[in-house]
């Protein structure tokens, strides 16, 4: 029975050692930001840097799939911005003034090429409504001459219709005048009928002069006709051209120059300000 006691007294005497201070510490130390925690006790400068210029390479290449590309622009500076800042909060990295100021700078100016580009896709749909009232214009333009051509044609043929019906009813007038038969001592009626013959071939004429100035006067209008709708629908068609350009480059992302250049020289920078540092 003592020996049980003894035994019991010894289980009690000792406490189990506590860990739970410890263990809350290793977790606190690992609660540290994603840039940090990716890194390991030994990461140094350089393989820190590295690392930031391999992620600002990749920013610098990316593409853009699909219009508006202005609707990454936010992500993609937020983007770089992280990157920027992961690399000067690190307590490796000693990041001067001129650095910082050269970083300033060089966001500035991509943010400025940006907006010019979101302004440039702002007139994307107005671009496009230009060129649908456009096309609009030269559907137009097709029917306007269509018709101005099919009503000249209807005059046309009216005029050359009543001068012809007017040449042949003289032509005939004339030849009956001719077959008029007076006698010998009857020169009264025979000056009426000379004079008569006379009167008709001057108006014979006249009215093929007539019908001659006619033709060449509509043919001179047609071809006028012809020359204003070319002149115009040409007009048409270059701006027609030229705001297919516009929408096409509208259509591509023209941001990838500025974006590009501004990740060339902060990768530039980085290496500028390693150099710098011991």
């Amino acid at each position: 029975m003592s020996f049980r006691s003894q035994t019991g007294r010894k289980g009690t005497g000792k406490r189990p050692k506590v860990t739970h201070d410890k263990k809350t510490k290793e977790k606190k130390k690992r609660s540290t930001p994603k840039y940090l925690r990716e890194e390991t006790p030994q990461s140094s400068s350089k393989e820190i840097t590295e690392r930031v210029l391999s992620g600002i390479s990749r920013l610098g290449n990316q593409i853009f799939a699909l219009s508006p590309f202005s609707q990454y622009f936010d992500d993609w500076l937020l983007n770089l911005r992280q990157v920027i800042f992961e690399f000067e909060s690190n307590p490796l990295i000693k990041a001067n003034n001129k650095f910082q100021k050269e970083r300033a700078q060089i966001f500035l100016d991509v943010e400025a090429a940006l907006a010019e580009n979101r302004l440039k896709e702002a007139n994307l749909t107005e671009e496009a409504k230009a060129l649908s009232d456009n096309n609009h214009k030269i559907v137009e333009a097709d029917k306007q001459y269509a018709e101005n051509t099919r009503n000249l044609s209807n005059k046309r043929n009216s005029e050359i219709q009543r001068l012809s019906n007017k040449i042949r009813e003289l032509e005939d007038y004339f030849v009956a005048q001719q077959n008029i038969k007076v006698g010998f001592f009857k020169f009264k009626e025979k000056r009426i009928v000379a004079e008569k013959l006379a009167q008709t071939t001057q108006d014979l004429t006249t009215a093929k002069t007539e019908l001659e100035v006619t033709m060449q006067n509509f043919t001179a209008e047609q071809e006028k006709l012809h020359d204003n709708y070319e002149k115009s629908k040409q007009e048409l068609a270059e701006k027609s051209d030229r705001l297919h350009k516009e929408l096409e480059k509208l259509e591509t992302d023209t941001s990838t120059t500025a974006r590009e250049t501004a990740c060339n020289a902060l990768s530039e920078a980085i290496n500028a300000l390693q150099k710098r540092t011991p």
